[in-house]
């Protein structure tokens, strides 16, 4: 805690076209009304980028490109720190020391690394995958956030990382600020417009998948191309899951209910209602996609606003390490561990 207002934070991976209107609606945009009630903390975590094969040229552009979005969605470096994650080495030397603490059964139990085991997919992973929740749980403990907001498949990551900071708390002197995650309450589920038995997903094809940064003829041709259900009746069913998935999507873009647009759409017609969820999502997107293009022409106050989030972060992430060093019963420099150790 800070002064009056909880710490939160949370990070986005540079991983190409940008967030999908699933991260959208149920991550990015809900922060930016964070930095008015908390102590804001939002990373690109590009050191997780790298777990996988990857372009160098590429990370550091979707990198640049990610901080961007952030800032065309909303954030405000005046009301948040906003940095890139590999630009403070107090990460990965938490990492470590957390690693030591962490048991191997721990590890092998996180669900994207068990998941890839029980589908014979482990043949190219790396052992940055196997411990890459355990440098999620120094993103998070480094800056002492007391709330980490999540999907509900995110949960076991921060239930680790509170297991950590106890068990570390517990041996060695409270260093730590225990975190709870905040799941977040899905506005809809937001699924593929192409197949909505499943969840809007970047590995899907494109044609499912609606983009923050997509221009307004792609969104409309998405929508209106979306797979919707026999009958005429703009309804939300389990036996109508396009419709419903457009409905949902609707309702979170205008604030409006389902149950409201149900009435008001009584009796109208795919036609008329998908082109009204259509011009929504234009009209939400569309400013975003425009402040993102004047941020990119101006790479520099992108990197401005970078270099300024780093040092703000490393102030408080670099006493946090020096307490954990000390705490552990490393031999600390000449001079104390300072802040910079």
């Amino acid at each position: 805690m800070t002064g009056t207002r909880p710490r939160v934070l949370s990070g986005i991976q540079p991983t190409g076209a940008g967030s999908h209107l699933g991260n959208y609606l149920g991550a990015v945009r809900r922060w930016v009304p964070l930095q008015d009630t908390h102590d804001a903390y939002f990373f690109i975590p590009d050191m997780h980028a790298i777990t996988v094969r990857h372009s160098p040229e590429d990370l550091r552009r979707r990198t640049l490109e990610a901080v961007a979005e952030l800032l065309a969605v909303g954030l405000d470096p005046a009301r948040s720190t906003i940095f890139v994650q590999s630009q403070i080495h107090e990460h990965a030397e938490l990492e470590w020391i957390l690693g030591c603490i962490t048991g191997y059964g721990e590890a092998q139990r996180m669900t994207q690394f068990k998941d890839k085991a029980a589908r014979s997919e482990l043949g190219n992973a790396t052992v940055g995958l196997f411990t890459y929740p355990i440098l999620q749980a120094a993103d998070i403990l480094l800056y002492h956030a007391n709330e980490v907001p999540v999907g509900v498949d995110q949960r076991q990551h921060v239930e680790l990382t509170r297991d950590l900071a106890i068990r570390f708390n517990s041996r060695f002197g409270d260093v730590f600020t225990v975190p709870v995650a905040t799941v977040v309450a899905e506005t809809a589920r937001i699924a593929d417009l192409a197949d909505p038995t499943r969840k809007m997903s970047k590995s899907l094809p494109p044609a499912g998948t609606v983009y923050v940064l997509d221009d307004p003829k792609t969104i409309t041709k998405k929508i209106k191309s979306a797979v919707t259900d026999t009958g005429r009746d703009v309804l939300a069913a389990d036996d109508k899951p396009g419709i419903t998935n457009l409905l949902g999507i609707l309702a979170a873009i205008t604030g409006t209910s389902v149950e409201n647009l149900e009435k008001q759409y009584a009796g109208a017609g795919y036609g008329q209602f998908k082109a009204d969820v259509a011009e929504a999502l234009v009209a939400e997107l569309t400013p975003v996609r425009e402040r993102y293009q004047d941020l990119l022409a101006d790479p520099a106050q992108i990197l401005a606003v970078i270099e300024d989030g780093v040092a703000r972060a490393r102030e408080v992430a670099a006493v946090t390490v020096a307490k954990a060093k000390d705490a552990i019963g490393y031999l600390p420099p000449r001079g104390g561990w300072g802040t910079g150790s």
